[in-house]
């Protein structure tokens, strides 16, 4: 028996649903594919050529989709291909560190138009609003866009946003930067809704959308340079932990650095005093190698007479932290990433692997970065994209 008045499931198949679905599927085809005739976004949706037709004309009066040329060379009339509109939308993505803020802008389709670097140094605390919010308005005036063209901005940082308070937490090396209001603060003076993702966070996510895990949905990404960290990827999502600290492995104890509580806030020691700028910096004098940058020690190091013995002794160390994270985590697969590992290149790598096996009972594949940009930018860049993408083609 049905009862007269029962309620009906506003989502239970109806027509704007569906052809919301429909609207969708289609621009992320036509993001992955390129342009498509009315044929082929019917082959790849199932949807029929009517059908095919009225979605593409809906998209094109949205302004989300424009026709880009015809088909040519097949039998029959040429078809209209179309692709999704490159000025339905704008991005940017920063990467700060605490030497500089480096800034990129994005059309929706992924396309960077325009990068600015501008340095930190000399800053004052109270300038960093202001001076964040110039360097996105130059890099969108580089861009040749209006100002307030942004949809969406995405700040990579060295630690990690507390989400009960939105203070920066891990983050000492930063000062300007703690302000719980300051996502806020920053989207006021931008004229675009901002957010904070923790820079190694968005290496994975860089790597995950085109680099060496594109293939895995269980991972862990190590960033080693100035800094030490890591980020965790299960099931194809990042785990961020219950505070927003997990992956925050440079003062993770370890064999031979164990870690110091020196006050409730200020901790020293760990991993990042085994496999950190300043310790590549000291085993590499003790092998004789000599240099100021650890990047390019380790690059040197590749064709030095006694380069392998200090390359196969940092392979170790680096091991002894990854081996403490594959017994907890169990990862498919690690992706080395960050300005030491990869100038060590693939014989590092070769060595990490080696190492690893003989200290971990999990042995998952070892990788190289495989992003072809900056890992940290191209990250944010990712995020920024998926989020206004959201927004833009679920409300058309």
């Amino acid at each position: 028996m049905t009862t007269r008045n029962a309620p009906r499931s506003p989502l239970a198949g109806t027509p704007s649903l569906l052809r919301a679905i429909n609207d969708r599927a289609a621009l992320e085809l036509l993001l992955a594919h390129g342009p498509l005739s009315r044929t082929g976004i019917g082959s790849l949706t199932g949807l029929s050529k009517p059908t095919a037709s009225q979605l593409l004309a809906r998209l094109e009066a949205a302004g989300l989709v424009v026709p880009v040329g015809t088909t040519a060379g097949g039998p029959g009339p040429n078809a209209q291909l179309y692709q999704v509109n490159p000025a339905a939308g704008y991005v940017a993505g920063l990467d700060v560190t605490s030497t500089s803020v480096r800034v990129a802008v994005a059309d929706i389709t992924g396309v960077t138009l325009a990068e600015h670097r501008v340095a930190t140094k000399g800053w004052p605390a109270a300038a960093t609003v202001p001076q964040v919010a110039e360097a996105v308005a130059e890099t969108v005036r580089r861009a040749q866009l209006a100002p307030g063209a942004l949809r969406e901005v995405v700040i990579g940082i060295g630690g990690a946003p507390d989400p009960v308070t939105g203070k920066l937490r891990y983050a000492a090396h930063l000062p300007g930067w703690h302000s719980p209001r300051l996502a806020e603060e920053l989207a006021a003076a931008i004229g675009a809704p901002v957010s904070f993702e923790n820079d190694v966070n968005l290496a994975a996510v860089a790597e995950q959308s085109g680099g060496a895990a594109t293939d895995c949905e269980d991972f862990v990404l190590l960033w080693a340079e100035e800094g030490v960290g890591a980020a965790i990827v299960l099931a194809g999502r990042l785990h961020r932990g219950f505070t927003g600290g997990a992956g925050e492995v440079g003062y993770m104890p370890v064999p031979d650095a164990p870690a110091k509580l020196k006050s409730r806030q200020k901790v020293t020691g760990g991993y990042q005093d085994l496999v950190g700028d300043p310790a590549v910096l000291a085993l590499a004098r003790r092998h004789g190698l000599r240099g100021t940058d650890a990047a390019q020690v380790v690059a040197d190091a590749l064709a030095a007479p006694a380069g392998d013995a200090f390359l196969a002794e940092l392979a170790e160390r680096l091991a002894v932290g990854l081996a403490v994270i594959a017994s907890v985590v169990d990862p498919e697969l690690i992706v080395l990433s960050g300005a030491t590992p990869t100038a060590g290149g693939e014989r590092l790598r070769e060595l990490v692997q080696e190492a690893l096996g003989r200290m971990s009972i999990p042995r998952p594949e070892v990788r190289l970065s495989a992003v072809p940009g900056p890992p940290v930018l191209t990250g944010a860049l990712q995020r920024a994209l998926a989020t206004a993408r959201d927004a833009l083609f679920s409300t058309h």
